[in-house]
């Protein structure tokens, strides 16, 4: 299978349109037409990363953080970074990262969080805007349904978990076909009244070009009238954080040791204790200092993330218990979900997790 076939199918599932602008998602190097033979995947695509590649015969590796990321101006080895990339070009292996649009997914970075410690009544914490837009069109009324079925196929229509979404209204057209034209119906310089469908669908404004294509190639008119207006939606569905509920709430002290058992931690760093039960709890995987007044504004009794700062553990103001957990221990559960996801998507060469300790921090107790 070419990798442009493999990347296309992991981006059936991880919209890399969900990425934040700043980041550096995608395919960071490999050729798009070469052949893969196996998937390696990884929290970060380290040199000693790329060798294990080398050593399972995967030609590709999915990565959560990008490794080129800014400011790449030259591949000497300088660095820790230069090398991995080098390794990786002169051994014939690509590099795709996913970074924040797993973030940004509804079942990503987050949904691991939020199931691990078994929150329940999940919703995104801060929802993205989707630059969504709407089209509608004219069409008569026997083609509303092959316009409708060229749309969908296009990608329109899709709305949270739900896709083939439109709406459909019924209505009397007028058209004046003047010199020059070549009517689908009607005769030049009569005005002719026409059954027509308005068709209103939805879609995510990169995928315009293709859905307005598709219209266009399945509908029967010469002049295809048709609007397209951008959307000031937000996706709830689609976002940085998550939060959820406990079934039962829990004291602070019972509620640290939970989430220490749970991630596997031996220190967290947190705000003061504000002698108030543990029942709704945001999480932010990595650096997520950003999101706490968010967490606030939800009513979140707690907040897990990483990289808080000292005068962010201050905002808290005794409305919410802020917990450190540490960048990497936050998102520790990516690698066994992008295993999953790209085990489910592929059956037909191997697809392996990486051995390799890629986290820089440790601790002395």
């Amino acid at each position: 299978m070419k990798l442009r076939t493999v990347i296309s199918k992991i981006e059936e599932r991880i919209k890399i349109s969900q990425a934040e602008d700043f980041d550096n998602v995608g395919l960071l190097c490999g050729s798009w037409d070469r052949d893969v033979s196996g998937i390696l995947v990884c929290h970060d695509a380290l040199e000693q990363v790329v060798e294990e590649a080398i050593l399972k015969n995967c030609n590709l590796i999915v990565c959560f953080h990008p490794i080129i990321f800014s400011g790449l101006k030259s591949l000497t080895g300088k660095n820790y970074v230069e090398r991995a990339v080098i390794k990786a070009i002169e051994n014939k292996i690509a590099i795709y990262a996913v970074h924040t649009a797993f973030d940004n997914d509804f079942s990503g970075v987050n949904r691991g969080i939020c199931n691990q410690l078994g929150l329940k009544n999940l919703k995104i914490l801060q929802p993205k805007k989707n630059n969504l837009k709407q089209l509608t069109v004219f069409v008569p009324k026997e083609y509303s349904g092959k316009v409708r079925e060229a749309l969908f196929s296009a990608g329109a229509g899709n709305i949270g978990f739900y896709d083939e979404c439109s709406f459909t209204i019924n209505g009397d057209g007028t058209f004046r076909p003047v010199e020059g034209s070549n009517p689908f119906s009607g005769q030049q310089n009569v005005r002719e009244n026409a059954d027509e469908d308005m068709v209103s669908v939805i879609f995510e404004d990169y995928k315009q070009g293709p859905i307005v294509n598709a219209m266009k190639t399945a509908h029967p008119y010469e002049e295809v009238a048709h609007q397209i207006y951008s959307l000031d939606n937000t996706n709830p569905y689609s976002g940085l954080g998550m939060y959820g509920d406990f079934e039962e709430p829990m004291e602070e002290h019972d509620f640290l040791k939970y989430v220490k058992e749970k991630f596997g931690l031996e220190v967290i760093r947190h705000s003061g204790f504000n002698s108030k039960k543990i029942k709704r709890v945001g999480v932010l995987g990595g650096s997520g200092a950003g999101g706490i007044r968010s967490a606030i504004s939800k009513k979140c009794d707690a907040y897990l993330t990483g990289d808080v700062k000292y005068h962010d553990f201050f905002l808290a103001e005794s409305k919410m218990l802020i917990c450190d957990i540490g960048h990497f221990e936050s998102e520790q559960f990516v690698t066994q979900q992008l295993f999953e996801i790209l085990s489910q998507k592929f059956s037909t060469f191997a697809i392996s997790k990486s051995i390799e300790k890629t986290n820089p921090v440790n601790y002395f107790i």
